[in-house]
C-alpha cells in the first residue's frame, strides 16, 4: 500500500475498539432490545464484529450457516471464534443447502449469481428469525470497502439493523482483528463471499484490497481527482475507474427504496427522528 494512504488509514486500535463496544453497547440499550444476533462466517469481517459483540453484551448469538459451497476451512475458522469467546450454547449451524434448491427450483434458475444472492437472503431470513424469537437486533458485518462498492447482496448480508464496522475499510478492520486477537490465519485470509465454489473478493473484483481502499480513501475522503490518484499509487487510471464505476452503479444498494413525492412531506429525508427515539423492533 501508498505509504501516504497507510499512514492516513492507520487506526489506533485499542480506542477504536473501546468506541465499538460502547456505541455497540448503547445501541442495543436505545433499541429496547436484549442483545444480538450476527452470522459467523469465519471471515475476519464477522469474527470482528462477534468479538466487538461479545465484549458489548452478554446476550449473543452466532449463526453458522453453511451451504455447499462454503469452504471447509471457513467454518473451521467459524469455530475458532466460537471457542475464543466461549459461546458454547450462544451458536447455531443451520445448513441452508435444502432451502436454497426450494426457493432456486421455484424460480426456476440456475445462474450462480442468482442462486448466490438467494443464499444471502435466506441468510437474512433465518437471522431476522433468531432475532425476532430471542428480542435481538441483527448485528451486520459488512465493512466500508464492501459497502462502498456495493459488494453485498442487497436484503441479504446488507439487511441488518447495524453495522458496526461500516466506516471502516477492509485493510482497517484486518488492522482491528489483530488488536482483539482474532487468529491472524483469520485476519489475512482472502475475503470470500462463498456465494459460489472458488469465489473470493478479490478475484471477483479483480483488484487487491490495499488498491482498492487506496482508491476509496483517496477518491471519496480527499476528492482527488482520477489521474493524481493513478499517478500517487503508481496504477493504470482504468483500475481508478473500475472502483468510481462500482460504487456509484452501486448507490442504490446504500439508499432505501425511492419514493416518487406526492404529498408536502414524503417519507425519507423529509421524515427522520433521531434514532434514540427508536424504541421498538423494525418488525413491530
Amino acid at each position: 500500500m501508498n505509504e501516504y494512504v497507510a499512514k492516513a488509514l492507520a487506526i489506533d486500535c485499542d480506542s477504536v475498539s473501546r468506541y465499538l463496544v460502547e456505541r455497540l453497547r448503547e445501541y442495543i440499550e436505545e433499541s429496547g432490545l436484549k442483545g444480538g444476533v450476527l452470522g459467523l462466517s469465519g471471515g475476519v469481517d464477522s469474527s470482528v464484529v462477534a468479538v466487538l459483540l461479545a465484549k458489548a453484551t452478554e446476550n449473543f448469538f452466532l449463526l453458522l450457516m453453511p451451504s455447499s459451497s462454503t469452504p471447509p476451512r471457513d467454518m473451521e475458522d467459524a469455530m475458532k471464534i466460537v471457542k475464543m469467546l466461549n459461546a458454547e450454547g450462544k451458536y447455531a449451524v443451520i445448513y441452508i443447502d435444502d432451502y436454497v434448491k426450494a426457493l432456486a427450483d421455484a424460480a426456476k434458475v440456475e445462474d450462480k449469481k442468482i442462486v448466490g444472492n438467494i443464499k444471502a437472503r435466506i441468510r437474512m431470513t433465518l437471522l431476522y428469525a433468531y432475532a425476532q424469537k430471542l428480542g435481538y437486533l441483527v448485528v451486520g458485518t459488512g465493512d466500508k470497502s464492501e459497502l462502498m462498492l456495493g459488494y453485498f447482496t442487497k436484503y441479504g448480508d446488507g439487511g441488518v439493523d447495524v453495522l458496526p464496522i461500516g466506516d471502516l475499510y477492509k485493510t482497517q478492520v484486518r488492522q482491528l482483528g489483530k488488536c482483539l486477537g482474532v487468529p491472524e490465519e483469520i485476519v489475512s485470509k482472502p475475503p470470500s463471499p462463498a456465494l459460489w465454489e472458488g469465489q473470493t473478493a478479490e478475484g471477483e473484483l479483480g483488484v487487491d484490497y490495499e488498491t482498492i481502499d487506496s482508491i476509496l480513501y483517496l477518491r471519496y475522503e480527499e476528492m482527488r481527482t482520477r489521474e493524481e490518484i493513478a499517478s500517487m499509487l503508481g496504477i493504470d487510471m482504468s483500475v481508478v475507474d473500475k472502483i468510481d464505476s462500482l460504487v456509484r452503479r452501486s448507490q442504490h444498494k446504500r439508499l432505501p427504496p425511492e419514493i416518487f413525492r406526492l404529498s408536502g412531506r414524503a417519507i425519507g429525508s423529509d421524515w427522520r427522528y433521531p434514532r434514540r427515539y427508536w424504541n421498538v423492533r423494525p418488525w413491530a
